[in-house]
C-alpha cells in the first residue's frame, strides 16, 4: 500500500498544522488555495449535520426512556441504537475544536463547550491537545500528543519483562476497544495534569462541574438505572468505535513514521493518516472521518466537505483506500521497525530482533 511517487512531498511544517491551512501564500503550501474551497462551513449544512447527530441522538435516548414502560431490554436496545449518533456528536465536538464546524470562532467555541459536556470532554484542553496531535503525527521523535502510545521495536526489547507485559496488555483489542472507552472517554478527561496551564485547568474543572450537574440532574428526573441503561451502552460502544477509528487512521498497514529531520507535513497527512473507505452507512454513522488523509492536510474542512474535497483532488486520488476488512485486521501490528519502516505484529518483532542479535554475535 505505498504511496505513488507522483505525490510531492515538503519537509517543512506549516505554521498553522493544527487548524488548516488559510493560504498558499500565507502557508507555503500549494495545494492550501485548492482546498479553501472546501473549508468553508455552512450554516445550513452544519445545522442539517448537527440535527441529524445530537437531534437523533436525544430523540433516541428519550425514546428509550419511555421504553422502559415496556420493557428493559427495550431501552438497552435505544441506549446500543443512540451510540451512532453520540459518536457523530463527537465528530462534530472535533470540528468545533478545529474551527470548521461554524462560520465564526465565537460559535465553534460555544458550540463545541456545550458538546464537550455532552460527549465527556473539556473543550479548550482537548482543543489544545488535539492541536499537538496535528502538528506532531507521524513524528517519531514527538510521539505521546494525543495518540496511541506506540514503541519501535527496539525500544520495546529496550524495556525488562514487566514493561514488555504492560505494552503487550495496552496494546491487547480486549484491553485497548474494551477497557479503553471507560478510560479515555470518562475517567482520563476528568483529571487535571500538572502542567497543565491555567485555561486548560479550569476547562477541566468547567466540564466536570458541568457534568456532575448534569448527570446528577438526569439521575434525579429519570432515576440512576435509567441512566445508567440509556447511556451505559451508548457511550461504551461509541467510545469503542471512536478508538478504533483513532487507531486505523494512523496504525495501518503501509502507514510511515520519520524521524524529525526526515517529517513532512505532506507525507505524514497522505502517507501517515489513513483514508478508510466504508459502506455508505458506515461513513454517515462515523462522520466521514475515514477521510483522515483530507483533514489532516487541512483541518478547517468540516466533516461534511470531506468527500467533496477528496473526489475533487488530484492530489488524492493516489492515496490507497484501506478496507474495512484491513482496518479491522490493523490491530495485530503492534510495534514500529525502523529499519523495515513499517508496522509489524510481535511475532515478526521477534523474528527481527532474533535475527539482529543473531547477526552481532556472529560478527
Amino acid at each position: 500500500m505505498a504511496i505513488a511517487a507522483t505525490i510531492p512531498t515538503s519537509n517543512v511544517a506549516p505554521s498553522g498544522e493544527a487548524n488548516g491551512l488559510a493560504s498558499s501564500a500565507e502557508s507555503g503550501f500549494w495545494w492550501a488555495d485548492e482546498l479553501a474551497v472546501y473549508a468553508r462551513p455552512t450554516l445550513r449544512r452544519s445545522m442539517s449535520c448537527l440535527a441529524s447527530s445530537l437531534g437523533v441522538y436525544l430523540a433516541l435516548c428519550v425514546g428509550a426512556y419511555f421504553a422502559m414502560r415496556v420493557s428493559v431490554w427495550l431501552t438497552l436496545a435505544g441506549g446500543v441504537l443512540a451510540s451512532p449518533f453520540l459518536l457523530r456528536t463527537y465528530i462534530v465536538f472535533h470540528d468545533c475544536t478545529h474551527g470548521s464546524f461554524l462560520p465564526t470562532k465565537r460559535a465553534n467555541i460555544w458550540l463545541g463547550s456545550v458538546l464537550g459536556v455532552i460527549v465527556y470532554a473539556p473543550f479548550h484542553n482537548w482543543r489544545h491537545n488535539h492541536a499537538m496531535h496535528h502538528a506532531t503525527a507521524a513524528d517519531l521523535d514527538r510521539r505521546g500528543h494525543g495518540d496511541v502510545a506506540t514503541l519501535t521495536v527496539a525500544e520495546y526489547y529496550q524495556r525488562d519483562l514487566r514493561g514488555r507485559l504492560g505494552y503487550r496488555l495496552f496494546r491487547n483489542p480486549l484491553v485497548m476497544f474494551g477497557l479503553g472507552p471507560l478510560f479515555a472517554m470518562i475517567i482520563a478527561p476528568r483529571i487535571v495534569p500538572k502542567t497543565a496551564r491555567p485555561r486548560m485547568r479550569r476547562s477541566v474543572q468547567a466540564t466536570n462541574a458541568a457534568l456532575a450537574v448534569l448527570v446528577a440532574g438526569l439521575c434525579l428526573l429519570i432515576g440512576w438505572r435509567a441512566f445508567l441503561l440509556i447511556e451505559g451502552p451508548a457511550a461504551m460502544l461509541a467510545g469503542a468505535a471512536g478508538i478504533w477509528l483513532f487507531y486505523v487512521q494512523h496504525q495501518f498497514e503501509g502507514t510511515t513514521w520519520e524521524r524529525r529531520e526526515e517529517w513532512s507535513y505532506l507525507d505524514a497527512a497522505l502517507k501517515g493518516s489513513s483514508y478508510l473507505k466504508l459502506p455508505k452507512v458506515l461513513q454517515f454513522c462515523t462522520g466521514n472521518i475515514g477521510l483522515h488523509h483530507v483533514h489532516h492536510l487541512n483541518a478547517r474542512i468540516p466533516n461534511y466537505n470531506l468527500q467533496a474535497a477528496h473526489d475533487a483532488m488530484p492530489i488524492f486520488q493516489a492515496v490507497p483506500a484501506l478496507t474495512l476488512g484491513e482496518a479491522l485486521r490493523a490491530s495485530r501490528l503492534k510495534l514500529w521497525d525502523e529499519d523495515a519502516k513499517r508496522l509489524v505484529t510481535f511475532t515478526d518483532a521477534h523474528s527481527a530482533f532474533a535475527r539482529a542479535a543473531s547477526a552481532t554475535t556472529s560478527s
